[in-house]
C-alpha cells in the first residue's frame, strides 16, 4: 500500500526535526555561554546557520555527529574570530567541511530515502529502506547521469535541503524580495557555473564524466543551487562592493565546476568553491575600492 502525501510529509518532517533541534541547542548553547563569559548581548546570527546546517547533511546523518559539527563551527569559525559579523568563513559550510573530512562515510550522500521504522505511526506503509548513489556519486565513478525532471523536483538522493531546485527557487525569490540577498552575487554564481560548464563541454578532457555533463546538470545537481542562493549570498562572508559581488559570485560558480571536472574523486565542488572565495572576498573588495580611488584621482588630475 502506498503511503499518502501527508504521511510522507509528516514522516520527513519528523525525521528532520531532531537535527534542527540538536543544531540549535548546541549552537545557541555555546553562543549563550560565550556571551555570558564576555558580558555581551546574545546575537541572532546563529538563527540562520542553525537551520542551514541540518539542510546540508544527508537525512541519515547521526545526531551526535551533527552536534560535534555545530560545536566545532561555532567555536572555531565564529567565536574565535570575535562572534557574529566577524567571521571570515561561512559557519554552516565550515560545519559541512568538518563533517566531510572527519566523517566521510556519514557524508557520502547515499541517502536512506525511506524508513527503517515508523515515527509516531507514520511511515508504516513505506517500503523497506534502501540506498542508492547520488547523481554526482555516479560522476565520481565515471558515469554521466541521465537527466530527469526528478533532479529538479528533488526526488533524488542527496543532502536534505539541496535536492529540490523548486524549493530552493522559492527561497531565492523570498530572499531577493525581502532584500536579504544580493541578486548580483546570486546571478553571477549561476553565470560562472553555466559558462564554465559550456567551456568544459567544448574543450574538456575526453572521458571525463563531469566535463561531459551538460551545463544545466551542473546547476541542478549537488549543492550548486543551494550554495548559490543561501551561502554565497551571506552578507558577512561575501564581497560587499557592488562590482566585487559580480566577481565574487562568478568565481564561485566557475570554481565549483572546475573542482568537479578536475577532481573526479570530489564531484561536489560548491563547498570548497565558496570557502575559497570567502578567503578572497576582502581582497576582491580591496582592489575594487582601490580601482575606484585611482579612477577618481586621475579625473581630479585632469581637471
Amino acid at each position: 500500500v502506498e503511503a499518502s502525501f501527508i504521511e510522507m510529509f509528516g514522516f520527513g518532517f519528523l525525521a528532520v526535526l531532531p537535527k534542527i533541534i540538536v543544531s540549535y541547542i548546541v549552537g545557541l548553547g555555546i553562543e549563550f555561554i560565550v556571551a555570558q563569559w564576555k558580558h555581551e548581548e546574545i546575537q541572532e546570527g546563529y538563527l540562520v546557520s542553525g537551520i542551514i546546517i541540518p539542510m546540508i547533511v544527508p537525512v541519515d546523518c547521526p545526531l551526535w555527529i551533527i552536534a560535534i559539527a555545530c560545536a566545532f563551527s561555532v567555536i572555531f569559525a565564529k567565536e574565535i574570530f570575535g562572534g557574529t559579523g566577524m567571521n571570515i568563513f561561512n559557519v554552516a559550510l565550515i560545519a559541512r567541511a568538518f563533517l566531510f573530512f572527519s566523517y566521510p562515510s556519514a557524508m557520502s550522500g547515499d541517502a536512506c530515502w525511506v524508513a527503517k521504522e515508523s515515527i509516531f505511526g507514520l511511515g508504516n506503509d513505506l517500503p523497506d529502506t534502501f540506498t542508492m548513489a547520488t547523481p554526482l556519486g555516479e560522476v565520481a565513478t565515471g558515469a554521466v547521469p541521465a537527466f530527469s525532471f526528478d533532479q529538479v523536483i528533488g526526488l533524488i538522493p542527496g543532502s536534505i535541503g539541496e535536492t529540490s531546485v523548486i524549493a530552493i527557487a522559492i527561497g531565492a525569490i523570498i530572499l531577493l524580495w525581502s532584500g536579504v540577498a544580493s541578486w548580483k552575487t546570486m546571478f553571477s554564481v549561476f553565470a560562472g557555473g553555466i559558462i564554465m560548464g559550456l567551456v568544459f563541454n567544448q574543450w574538456g578532457p575526453e572521458g571525463n564524466a563531469a566535463a561531459e555533463m551538460p551545463w544545466y546538470q551542473h546547476i541542478v545537481l549537488g549543492g550548486f543551487c543551494f550554495g548559490a542562493v543561501f551561502m554565497a549570498t551571506d552578507p558577512v562572508t561575501s564581497a560587499r562592493t557592488e562590482t566585487g559581488k559580480y566577481i565574487y559570485g562568478f568565481l564561485i560558480g566557475a570554481m565549483a565546476v572546475i573542482i568537479r571536472v578536475l577532481n573526479p574523486g570530489y564531484p561536489e565542488g560548491m563547498m570548497l568553491a565558496i570557502l575559497l572565495m570567502n578567503l578572497f572576498a576582502p581582497l576582491i573588495d580591496y582592489y575594487v575600492v582601490q580601482s575606484n580611488i585611482d579612477k577618481r584621482a586621475k579625473r581630479a588630475i585632469k581637471k
